[in-house]
């Protein structure tokens, strides 16, 4: 890579006089210095660069994303339109990590195929810095194929032609029938059976950036991003217009009248932000799942284009799964984190209790997340929304210099040692924080440290440095016995 910064970001967050201590180290301790680079260069990635799957229902598409990702995790079924909630994955091809949206497109008779479609394609292309767009080989160029190009051309986006179900050489023919469509060379594959799969993912990661656009705020003065996110009728709008001051986003007692992301420049607590308003879509009761659907697809592309991610809650209700689903969303796309309890100012004593009660039970996994408890109604507490968004930045930009880290850890090793299983006794060696945004961790072991006592480092890390309101994620790589290798 050619383009790198001063900063040494070829080895993660890792300036080049730590680096080759850390290497220094990681040799004396005997471990392989190549993976040890691996492992470094991966964690040490900024956020990944995103490849959109889209195309009509029953193409293929869910099959091809789990060819992408290598594992059986998008549900695959016979009737058109079965993908629900979880879109985005993580993937790898040769060395290179990625993201992959999964659009496994809703059939809605009400609004025409040819809407829904282009509906979640738009909502897809948006988050995306590649797109992969499959049709069917054995059924050609339809007209909703063709609505989905004019869509991409509008775009701009790098597109990367697929022309699925080609078994054998005898489909060839009805894969290069699709260069009518005008987006290039057609890629012939078979997702079900794997065949041309290699060759398509060197294209589409020749499209794609080494790492996204967006460079998060980097710029001097740059306004930082926020996603506001939740399920329909939270309130979303509401509180954007609160903060904003003036009535900028439709309300309406409907749920999910905001049908496109809109984005706001907000003035706030003396700074400029940049809101990304992601409010529910339109629903109908009998199109409830697909907009459900739509929704997450929504949520999807506006997280991946933030930093920040405030969920906002309606606490005159239980916590829902939808809500612990839109945090794990957010979690897992490792954006900064807070949850805005919204309506407080309607919520009597019992209630309150019942909800630090649920809170306790169900969002026990972030207890680092901030929290605030706001009315976007009558606008109270609003000003504790800034504090909170700016502890959770500066927590997802938190970095700890190697050295310090690896006192802390010896501490740790020295008054809480792993448990011994099975006779022996792993051992934290070192390690080092390899990226930020989030903090990314990557700790050398001299055996297979369990879940438990990942977390227990994790909370004593979070003690010691602070970390509020941001995913941390910590890899562990375990020393081989000498002489052995990977095959």
């Amino acid at each position: 890579m050619n383009d790198q910064t001063p900063t040494g970001d070829e080895h993660g967050a890792l300036g080049d006089a730590e680096y080759a201590e850390f290497m220094e180290l990681a040799a004396e301790e005997g471990f392989d210095l190549e993976e040890v680079e691996g492992d470094i260069a991966a964690a040490g990635h900024g956020p990944l660069p995103v490849l959109a799957v889209i195309g009509r229902p029953n193409v293929g598409k869910s099959t091809l994303v789990n060819r992408i990702i290598g594992r059986r995790e998008a549900v695959v079924e016979d009737k058109p339109g079965v993908t629900r909630d979880r879109v985005t994955y993580e993937a790898d091809w040769n060395g290179r990590r990625f993201k992959v949206v999964d659009t496994g497109g809703w059939e809605q008779d009400v609004l025409g195929i040819d809407a829904s479609v282009a509906m979640q394609a738009e909502f897809a292309i948006e988050a995306a810095d590649a797109v992969v767009f499959v049709v069917d080989a054995k059924v050609g160029a339809t007209d909703t194929d063709e609505a989905v190009v004019k869509l991409l051309r509008r775009a701009g986006k790098p597109v990367v032609l697929v022309a699925n179900k080609v078994d054998g050489p005898s489909g060839e023919a009805d894969a290069a029938m699709l260069w009518s469509l005008g987006l290039g060379e057609p890629h012939p594959i078979s997702a079900l059976h794997g065949r041309g799969t290699g060759d398509m993912l060197d294209a589409a990661l020749e499209a794609l950036p080494e790492a996204p656009a967006q460079t998060f705020g980097a710029t001097v003065g740059g306004p930082r991003r926020i996603a506001l996110i939740g399920r329909p009728n939270v309130g979303k709008s509401s509180l954007l217009n609160k903060v904003a001051g003036e009535e900028r986003v439709v309300v309406n007692e409907l749920a999910g009248t905001t049908r496109d992301p809109v984005d706001e420049m907000i003035e706030l607590g003396g700074k400029t932000w940049k809101f990304v308003d992601t409010a529910g879509i339109r629903r109908r009761v009998h199109l409830q799942e697909g907009a459900d659907y739509y929704a997450s697809l929504r949520t999807a592309a506006a997280v991946e284009k933030a930093e920040v991610a405030v969920v906002l809650i309606d606490a005159s209700e239980s916590i829902s799964v939808q809500d612990q689903r839109i945090i794990t969303m957010a979690v897992e796309a490792g954006r900064a984190l807070v949850i805005a309890y919204n309506k407080w100012d309607t919520l009597d004593e019992e209630r309150r209790f019942y909800l630090e009660r649920e809170i306790e039970r169900d969002l026990v996994q972030i207890p680092w997340a901030m929290r605030v408890n706001v009315s976007a109604r009558t606008g109270r507490h609003m000003e504790k929304l800034v504090p909170a968004i700016e502890t959770a930045l500066s927590g997802w930009e938190t970095r700890i210099p190697t050295g310090r880290l690896n006192a802390f850890l010896g501490e740790i090793v020295a008054s809480h040692p792993h448990p011994i299983r099975g006779g022996k006794q792993p051992r934290i060696l070192f390690g080092t924080q390899a990226g930020t945004k989030p903090p990314r961790f990557v700790l050398f072991a001299s055996g297979f440290l369990e879940a438990g006592y990942r977390r227990f480092v994790e909370r004593r890390l979070r003690e010691e440095f602070g970390f509020e309101g941001t995913p941390i994620h910590i890899s562990v790589r375990v020393r081989e016995k000498r002489g052995t290798k990977k095959k």
